[in-house]
């Protein structure tokens, strides 16, 4: 009896040290996983791409978080730029449903035709995006997607975009239909502009909304400086550096004028 008494205390304790243990390993292993072993330091964008939040250029200040944002194409509860602006509603009549996936990876120029100028939070419209301007371009018999921002949501930094349209000719090569990679363009030595010119306008959302979609005709041709997702769009159409700047160009075959955009945190250049 005293040594099967003995037996099962020994087996209680020994069941007791296990379990002491065991209770730190299971802490060890399931604690709170890190935003980065979260793989919440980077965005999937409509490519199924990964684009780091942090990207940037040693010239221009880290881009806008809010750059790679063409992640939810699920507007339901978004603002409908629309209602807060006039915005050409009949720019976006004619927008696309299925989209061509032909774009390259990379830096590049994109000649095409304007089909349709999605506002941002357009309810209606295939792949709308919250927070960017959807300009839909024609090229090579599909239709393709320039994703381009029109408002900054980085913390402490003015949302307003900065913004103006400026006449210049279009560099080399000239206008043809398809997606230029063998191209360079730089604000200050390709165009002569600076951050602290003149023309520069602070730009709240709404209002640059409208002053974007009404540079833009429907049926005319454009250019668009930006980074190809090796997809069905481009994105960047902003100051960027490193001869990587994005722009649009309007009426790229005859008087062009570029559509150019900064925000408030870019460094000077």
């Amino acid at each position: 009896m005293r040594s099967a008494l003995t037996l099962l205390v020994a087996s209680v304790s020994r069941l007791t040290s296990l379990t002491l243990l065991t209770v730190p390993m299971l802490t060890a292993c399931g604690g709170n996983v890190s935003p980065s072993q979260a793989g919440t330091d980077a965005e999937v964008v409509d490519s199924g791409a990964l684009i780091d939040s942090s990207i940037g250029s040693d010239s221009v200040s880290p881009i806008d978080s809010a750059v790679p944002s063409d992640v939810a194409l699920d507007t339901s509860g978004a603002v409908d730029a629309r209602d807060a602006s006039t915005t050409d509603a009949s720019k976006s009549a004619g927008c696309a449903s299925t989209f061509g996936t032909a774009l390259p990876s990379g830096y590049g120029r994109l000649d095409g035709t304007v089909v349709a100028v999605v506002a941002p939070g357009d309810k209606i419209c295939t792949a709308s995006n919250r927070d960017h301007i959807v300009l839909e371009v024609s090229m090579d018999g599909a239709v393709y997607r320039m994703v381009v921002n029109v408002v900054s949501t980085v913390a402490g930094v003015s949302p307003d975009v900065f913004y103006q349209e400026l006449p210049h000719a279009l560099p080399t090569p000239a206008f043809a239909e398809g997606f230029h990679a063998d191209v360079t363009l730089d604000y200050p030595t390709t165009l002569g502009l600076h951050i602290d010119d003149a023309g520069w306008k602070a730009t709240p959302m709404a209002t640059l909304v409208d002053e974007v979609t009404a540079a833009l005709d429907v049926g005319a041709k454009v250019s668009v400086y930006s980074q190809g997702s090796g997809g069905d769009s481009t994105h960047l159409v902003h100051r960027y550096g490193g001869n990587t700047d994005g722009a649009i160009v309007v009426d790229p075959t005859g008087t062009p004028r570029f559509l150019v955009f900064h925000f408030a945190n870019d460094k000077a250049f």
